[in-house]
């Protein structure tokens, strides 16, 4: 195998993770983004009021979306194992 195969691998590859990571990043993020607007609105600087509702939106939802996420984990670490002889060179 070439190492412009590995390249391509991993930019491939890497789809699947951002996919499985982006609803609790964006979640942190809108959550994030609505408090700091309501704490600079009231004047409130209070440093626990951002971590309270983030830690609350990022249980929900991996509550919600716990089960597809981790599928799709699962999908992304056999196809990860059954491509491993090939980046070996075995046939």
């Amino acid at each position: 195998m070439r190492g412009n195969e590995y390249g391509s691998y991993a930019a491939r590859d890497c789809l699947p993770l951002i996919i499985i990571a982006a609803p609790i990043l964006l979640t942190a993020l809108v959550i994030g983004l609505v408090v700091a607007i309501l704490q600079s609105a009231t004047q409130i600087q209070e440093q626990t009021l951002t971590f309270v509702p983030k830690v609350i939106a990022i249980l929900l939802v991996l509550a919600l979306l716990g089960g597809w996420m981790f599928t799709m984990l699962g999908n992304y670490t056999v196809a990860l194992f059954r491509m491993i002889p090939a980046m070996a060179g075995i046939p």
